[in-house]
């Protein structure tokens, strides 16, 4: 057979199934070798997943409840200095702990520092300060002989009133100090201390006059609540039941050997 032959077969073959169109533009040369294949392009490799970084877990701040364990007022008090869980310090100028001897008979606790206790560092400084300290020597005792503080360290914008978490926050360290202190009297000075370290809703009207207590590990201290002088000098007419208190303190004082 011819080299034509093939073609010839191959044509008519095409004849016969209707092929009538060239469906190429160029002949094919059914006689060339196969092109080669191209060679597969590589797979690029998989990109690595970055490596997980395990990094070690961040020591957790000392809980209040941690920092309260001390035996030290004066390491307390470095404590509450460096205690950061109080919106109430970044606004005011000092901290004011507290101050008085340690085994003091009384205490005397107030709701929170005012501008003046703000400016100085002290509790129960400034017009409200003076009175205490007269109502204090009317029983005969010096204000140096009484331990004072506060159930908030900082002073409150604008002198209100502590809010429920400002209090909270501030409650393990003054709830620590009242125990470090163990006077034999706590006199808790306005509704807002009383309603605090007593845990009640009564107002200050209802609790004033009437003995409480206080629980601490070392056991309970009696308690009894009483107008804040600056209620006082608001409403001087209010002294009368304010001085029948302190005869009722230094009544239970003197029964106590103080």
């Amino acid at each position: 057979m011819t080299e034509r032959g093939p073609l010839l077969t191959a044509l008519e073959w095409q004849l016969a199934v209707g092929v009538d169109e060239v469906v190429g533009f160029e002949p094919a040369n059914r006689y060339a070798p196969p092109p080669e294949r191209e060679a597969p392009a590589s797979t690029p490799p998989a990109p690595r997943a970055a490596p997980i970084v395990v990094r070690p877990a961040e020591t957790p701040a000392p809980s209040t409840r941690q920092l309260v364990r001390t035996d030290d007022l004066e390491t307390l008090r470095d404590r509450v200095l460096a205690f950061d869980g109080c919106a109430l310090k970044k606004t005011a100028t000092n901290t004011v702990f507290g101050e008085g001897p340690a085994g003091a008979c009384l205490m005397i606790v107030g709701e929170a520092p005012g501008a003046d206790e703000d400016r100085q560092g002290r509790p129960f400084v400034g017009p409200s300060g003076r009175l205490l300290e007269r109502m204090l020597a009317a029983i005969g005792l010096p204000r140096d002989e009484v331990y004072i503080a506060n159930t908030v360290y900082w002073r409150p914008p604008g002198n209100r009133t502590p809010s429920a978490e400002e209090v909270e926050a501030c409650r393990p360290f003054i709830d620590r100090q009242i125990a470090l202190v163990a006077p034999k009297v706590l006199m808790l000075a306005g509704g807002a201390a009383a309603k605090t370290l007593l845990g009640t809703t009564e107002g200050i009207m209802r609790l004033r006059g009437r003995w409480s207590s206080f629980g601490t590990p070392n056991g309970s201290i009696d308690v009894m609540p009483t107008f804040h002088p600056a209620f006082l000098l608001r409403s001087p007419a209010r002294k009368r039941e304010a001085w029948r208190d302190l005869l009722a303190v230094r009544s239970r004082l003197e029964s106590e050997g103080s």
